[in-house]
């Protein structure tokens, strides 16, 4: 039944839960935090110690043969490329004198097409009157070319039309001779041939007084679309407020820093696949979470919290070892600090009943190493962990941090309670010590959340997992009773309760 719930379970997990994306990434909050403000400051340096050149700008009223009121902006995108060419480019440096390369020069300034007649030419310069000299050049250049190309058209057009004309008027002398030639004939013959030469001449002579016509309008039309071109906005300085401009970079900055540092704490997040959330953990390790400890904090009110939240935990785990005839031990994941501070709180407060024995099993020896203070339980390093005696009640506390030795771990107590800070191991780790633990033959008999999210209300509660901790103990339960089979009775379930608010902790 346990497998099969286990399986629809597995089935049931979405392949990325927001919720502990959101948690993880919020956890993370001082590496987007940081990364924001470099981005703030990076963009503030660089307005500062970058500050754009000095530029001027103008505006060029630009009048195209083929406007139309639908133009979608074809025609002012075609003047803002040919802008960016070397003729126009040379022509201006000649204006000024300037031995500048055309393609150097090209780099200094742009065009942007601000309605479809309308351009906006910026250039860049060593100072403001040189920026200023430069744009007008640029722009008298711009005007010329414009102006001469469409002179180039209107000449082009006009020839063609008079070339065309005077073809129609050599046919027509042709015409004419041969009207010249027929009149001196007779016959019914050469009266039809009159006709039809006459009718060829008044049609000749109708489009040659067109074509003619035509080349004058085209002629006509020219000087309009010259005059049509001009600039409209003198060239003149471009001001930049140090203040704006660093404000301005600085948002810029601190938005990119936000946007990378997020993507950067997601990605991680999910390579990572650390378990923050209640659920998660006690789905991993196979226990329930019954108890929280909030991380600490410099602020007094906190550290009032914080005591009172050790405090209940102490009278919770007492309850908890006095209750249980075999050996318990807590096992730390990511918070030895804090485990070795719950083991001497839990060793105090069970002193009054008799004595007790903390075995210190955590790496580098860190209970037995230190210095004792009046009133401090016995501390003994694992190593000596057979020499107690019967007389005294023995609390275990190691690690299951990656290398532990895990058949060390049974002589620290054959039930555990384990204290394990939230994301600090990933899911992979999580499985191996609840697999670990479960071939040992220590049971979980609950876990202790060090640094929860205060945002989570995800259940901690494990309804069939008691089945899944103890079968170790029930195994010796049922080797002790001398029957080989599972002795029926009722085990306490543990069950996470999920603090209302930051200030109650179970």
């Amino acid at each position: 039944m346990t497998t099969s719930t286990t399986s629809e379970s597995s089935a049931a997990a979405p392949l990325l839960d927001l919720q502990a994306l959101v948690v993880a990434v919020r956890r993370r909050r001082r590496l987007w935090s940081a990364m924001a403000l470099v981005g703030l400051l990076i963009g503030a340096s660089v307005a500062i110690l970058m500050p754009p050149p000095p530029s001027a700008v103008t505006k060029v009223l630009v009048a195209h043969e083929e406007d139309q009121p639908n133009d979608p902006g074809t025609l002012i995108r075609t003047d803002v490329a040919l802008l960016q060419t070397t003729r126009i480019a040379d022509a201006a440096l000649k204006a000024l004198k300037s031995p500048e390369e055309p393609e150097t020069f090209m780099r200094d300034y742009s065009g942007a097409g601000l309605t479809n007649n309308l351009l906006q030419i910026t250039v860049t310069g060593a100072s403001d009157a040189e920026a200023e000299a430069r744009a007008k050049a640029l722009a008298d250049a711009f005007v010329a070319d414009h102006v001469r190309r469409i002179q180039e058209t209107s000449n082009a057009e006009a020839k063609a039309l008079l070339n065309q004309r005077d073809r129609l008027r050599d046919e027509l002398a042709q015409v004419n001779k041969a009207i010249g030639d027929g009149a001196s004939a007779s016959g019914a013959k050469t009266s039809a041939n009159l006709e039809s030469l006459f009718a060829r001449r008044a049609d000749l002579t109708s489009k040659i007084t067109d074509f003619g016509e035509r080349a004058a309008e085209a002629s006509v039309g020219t000087p309009q679309l010259i005059a049509g071109t001009q600039i409209v906005d003198a060239p003149h300085a471009v001001r930049h407020s140090l203040p704006k401009t660093a404000a301005t970079d600085a948002a810029i900055g601190l938005v990119l820093g936000l946007v990378l540092g997020l993507a950067l704490s997601a990605v991680g997040a999910v390579v990572a696949d650390r378990p923050v959330l209640r659920r998660e953990i006690a789905a991993n390790l196979g226990g329930s979470v019954i108890a929280e400890l909030p991380a600490r904090s410099p602020r007094l009110w906190h550290r009032r919290r914080n005591r009172a939240a050790r405090e209940r935990l102490t009278g919770s785990l007492a309850r908890t070892v006095r209750g249980s005839e075999e050996g318990v031990s807590l096992l730390e994941l990511g918070c030895a600090r804090s485990t070795a501070v719950i083991a001497l709180d839990l060793a105090r407060a069970l002193a009054a009943e008799g004595p007790v024995v903390v075995i210190d099993g955590l790496p580098g020896s860190q209970l037995s190493d230190r210095r004792q203070k009046p009133g401090d339980p016995t501390v003994v390093s694992g190593g000596r962990a057979a020499a107690v005696s019967h007389q005294e009640r023995a609390l275990g506390v190691g690690s299951v941090a990656p290398g532990t030795a895990w058949t060390d771990l049974q002589h620290l107590g054959t039930q555990t309670v384990l204290v394990v800070r939230a994301g600090h191991g990933s899911a992979a780790w999580l499985h191996t010590v609840a697999r670990q633990l479960a071939d040992q033959r220590i049971a979980v008999i609950g876990v202790v959340l060090i640094d929860p999210d205060p945002r989570d209300r995800t259940d901690g509660t494990l309804w069939d997992g008691l089945h899944i901790a103890l079968r170790g103990h029930s195994e010796r339960s049922a080797r002790q009773n001398g029957t080989g089979q599972v002795k029926s009775e009722r085990l306490p379930m543990w069950a996470a309760r999920v603090p209302d608010s930051d200030q109650e902790v179970r």
